[in-house]
């Protein structure tokens, strides 16, 4: 939900503070959907990747804590129409730089997955599982939306429908049951039956999915 333009930067600044460039990180190692842990141990040498660890994450709380943070488009108006209890975020990030990131932008979801939260992290299943437990949701009735392959491979695995946003791949690069170009191509309402019903595409007429 948070813009990838802000994220890089700060990404940008960390990698260039070890001597390598943005584009140098991305050519060795993916990067999107992945733990910062994971990424960091495919850069430096092992006694290096905590405090590099580290470092990152306290460059990204204070990014967030400065303001230089935005929501992807239509994120805050998906978010007002769902009830409290019906949606979760679910990242591969730490814990510390998801809260600061969403409490500045006023998206505080009851459920928080985070790298901290499980043993095995995107596109392995546990993330979305454990968001859909904590739910109290059948997975096969929830819905994910993802920017990244790993994350959209999570929640195929996870038994779980995927929407895939383009706001990081193209659209070709990413498999999903639907597509869309960032949140404004995903509305939501609940039903009189009490079903959350989310609609993908601007079309009134759009497929609609009953969870």
């Amino acid at each position: 939900m948070v813009s990838t333009r802000l994220v890089s930067r700060v990404w940008r600044q960390w990698a260039q503070s070890y001597g390598i460039s943005l584009d140098e990180v991305k050519a060795r190692v993916p990067i999107h959907g992945r733990p910062a842990r994971a990424i960091i141990a495919d850069l430096l040498p092992g006694p290096d990747v905590a405090g590099a660890v580290r470092r990152l994450e306290e460059a990204e709380v204070a990014d967030a804590l400065a303001g230089n943070v935005t929501a992807v488009a239509g994120a805050a108006e998906l978010i007002a129409s769902l009830p409290a209890d019906r949606w979760a975020v679910v990242t591969s990030g730490a814990r510390r730089v998801a809260e600061a990131r969403l409490a500045r932008l006023g998206l505080l979801p009851e459920v928080l997955v985070t790298v901290d939260d499980t043993t095995r992290h995107k596109p392995h299943p546990e993330p979305f599982l454990l968001a859909a437990q904590r739910l109290g949701l059948d997975p096969a009735r929830c819905a994910v939306v993802e920017d990244s392959p790993a994350g959209l491979a999570s929640g195929r695995a996870a038994g779980m429908t995927t929407i895939a946003v383009t706001t990081t791949h193209a659209a070709e690069d990413l498999e999903a049951d639907a597509t869309v170009a960032d949140l404004t191509g995903i509305t939501a309402r609940v039903a009189p039956d009490g079903r959350l019903q989310v609609t993908v595409g601007p079309r009134k007429d759009a497929p609609t999915a009953a969870r």
